[in-house]
């Protein structure tokens, strides 16, 4: 196991992911995040009636993969679908959406879904999205032990919120979520904030975490995958997004957040890890978008799976190896 894993007792030991997608990085790639070469990993028209899967979430499950999925239909409608998967790359997808049980107290009711998250935290799997609130976009919570009844809790935050990502443990008694506050449209501003919770149902306490800086993040910025703890810190890969003559440009980086108040960074990527380089990145519904909203880590080899969405139009897979990256970030202080 790689020591900025394993060097800290009080951190529990990531779970080893024998089976987790790999592919070495290319001999003519310098790059501390490299894409897989057979890009995209999920089309879309994988299902019969989808017009496009994108910004998705998996999780290891058993000895096996499970997963969240973000599929618009050919009317447009967005909505969530489960899927499974023997390696993580090729997945079976229910072309039936998930149909949401209520929690008994939960007066919440599922008008879309996008943008997914998946996290285990201590006996079952949460899955957070971007749910409609009267039509105005906010943070929707459920809860799955299979991946096949999914059961509803209320939003957690009034409208307008986006990218609500959940850290997979309570930390010091409560339970953390990022966010990014922002508008109904297609907001053209936007900050991290966190907040905490002692039953996921009532959100206080309330910390911004990160601004936007110059540079190809220069617009806005929201977590991506679930954060990964490490000795060093909690690892965050996030997009971010600039302005260009041409429309948004969405790329993703990494910034390091404190164990104990991961309100505040110790580091973070001044360049983009990955930016829309690929034909398939480039072109589809929106150009220019690489946005992730998975990663899997096998603590035993330190290889780093990332999942994400090309182009709001399907679903692509990158690695790294963890160390590499938070080296490439103890160059980078956050001072």
């Amino acid at each position: 196991m790689p020591a900025s894993l394993r060097t800290n007792p009080s951190i529990p030991s990531i779970a080893s992911i024998a089976n987790l997608p790999w592919q070495d990085r290319p001999a003519d790639c310098h790059d501390v995040v490299w894409r897989y070469q057979a890009n995209p990993i999920i089309a879309r028209n994988a299902l019969p009636e989808s017009n496009s899967i994108f910004n998705s979430a998996v999780v290891p499950f058993g000895d096996r993969f499970a997963g969240v999925f973000r599929v618009d239909d050919r009317s447009r409608a967005m909505r969530l679908h489960a899927g499974f998967s023997d390696n993580a790359i090729d997945w079976q997808i229910n072309p039936t959406p998930i149909t949401f049980q209520k929690t008994s107290s939960a007066l919440a009711i599922f008008e879309y879904g996008y943008d997914p998250r998946v996290c285990w935290i201590e006996d079952r799997y949460y899955v957070t999205w971007c749910n409609g609130y009267v039509d105005q976009p906010t943070i929707g919570i459920a809860w799955t032990h299979d991946f096949e009844t999914f059961h509803q809790m209320e939003n957690a935050f009034l409208p307008h919120n986006r990218n609500g990502v959940l850290f997979p443990r309570k930390i010091n008694g409560r339970y953390v979520m990022l966010s990014r506050p922002s508008d109904n449209g297609h907001t053209a501003f936007g900050q991290i904030f966190l907040s905490q919770s002692h039953d996921l149902e009532y959100w206080g306490h309330h910390r911004h975490v990160m601004s936007p800086v110059a540079g190809w993040e220069s617009l806005k910025i929201g977590a991506g995958p679930v954060p990964i703890e490490t000795d060093q810190g909690w690892l965050l890969i996030y997009h971010g997004v600039r302005q260009s003559c041409n429309g948004y440009v969405y790329a993703f980086g990494a910034a390091l957040l404190d164990l104990e108040q991961p309100w505040k960074v110790i580091a973070r990527t001044r360049s983009y890890l990955l930016a829309p380089w690929r034909d398939y990145e480039c072109v589809g519904d929106v150009a220019n978008v690489v946005f992730p909203c998975a990663a899997m880590l096998d603590g035993e080899t330190g290889r780093l799976a990332i999942y994400y969405g090309v182009a709001d139009t399907a679903t692509a897979l990158a690695f790294a190896q963890i160390n590499e990256l938070l080296d490439l970030m103890k160059d980078n202080p956050n001072d």
